[in-house]
């Protein structure tokens, strides 16, 4: 039986990955909660990874404002953490999936960045997400995957589409920024992708190395709180477009967030879904969360 370890299983994208990992009974998971492992604990770490076949590490600080305030706090976690964890998989001989960002890119392209592309991070929170994947490369070079991810939303914790429906009930019109560009990502969409690569990882067909996690297309945040409004039954005409400079906030954030997703192909993986068809799904899954629930 494989043995998998989740960090981070109490977020929104690792409780997905619970589930998802759940269906398999040729896995026994172990789901690691903040409460139940310090990452930033060598010794803990240490244990927890001793045993498994593969390690998904979903732990992070996602706070990026909050980052900038605190650079030091927030690379313990999103980059020596992860050197924590990747050393031990090294001496233990486990396979290990870091979850990272689109923010260790600069955001300036009008193309999609390819996964080899040159990395610069504009703010603290990307900074240190870059320093755990560099401690994957460094340490995992044969057994270690980074899957960057953007714009991630779902049933589990605070995200963009949740809050926009919660201001739905509390507003009449929504000022939404219309200059920066992305890819809406569904939570459960990409641990269903995450634990495909696992089997191909597992299996020896993937060659390691960095991986794109958003779906497929691109929009911007007011592009997605109108189909989100759409979908939710209300009306899309109450959100309004205006520019990022309205709204300045302490991290900068990159214009251009649009990801490229060659690399699935590769490892003869299909990349995720379109993003509307993606937010459709989220929208109509058997148990939809309680922010989806406002029409």
């Amino acid at each position: 039986m494989t043995r998998v370890l989740v960090t981070g299983a109490g977020g929104m994208l690792g409780r997905d990955l619970v589930t998802v990992l759940g269906t398999r009974p040729d896995l026994k998971v172990t789901a690691a909660t903040r409460a139940d492992l310090n990452v930033t604990d060598r010794a803990a770490v240490d244990a927890a990874v001793t045993g498994h076949d593969l390690v998904i590490n979903a732990a992070a600080w996602t706070n990026v404002d909050a980052a900038e305030a605190d650079e030091a706090a927030a690379t313990a976690v999103n980059g020596h953490a992860v050197t924590n964890l990747a050393a031990a998989c090294a001496t233990d001989g486990t396979r290990l999936i870091q979850v990272s960002t689109d923010y260790v890119l600069a955001g300036n392209a009008d193309t999609p960045y390819p996964e080899d592309a040159p990395t610069a991070p504009v703010n603290a929170y990307g900074r240190g997400k870059l320093v755990g994947e560099q401690a994957v490369a460094r340490l995992l070079p044969d057994t270690g995957y980074v899957v960057r991810t953007a714009w991630l939303y779902g049933a589990h914790g605070p995200n963009f589409v949740a809050t926009m429906l919660r201001l739905a009930t509390q507003r009449e019109h929504l000022d939404v920024v219309d200059d920066q560009h992305g890819q809406p990502t569904w939570s459960y969409a990409l641990a269903e992708r995450l634990v495909a690569l696992a089997d191909a990882a597992l299996a020896g067909h993937a060659a390691p190395g960095v991986y794109h996690g958003t779906c497929a297309g691109q929009t911007t945040w007011y592009g997605l709180a109108r189909a989100a409004f759409t979908l939710a039954g209300l009306d899309p005409d109450r959100i309004r477009p205006t520019t990022s400079d309205r709204y300045p906030r302490p991290a900068p954030r990159p214009a251009y967030s649009v990801l490229g997703h060659s690399r699935w192909a590769a490892v003869g993986l299909a990349p995720l879904p379109d993003w509307h068809s993606a937010l459709v799904d989220a929208f109509h899954s058997p148990a939809p969360p309680a922010p989806w629930k406002v029409a």
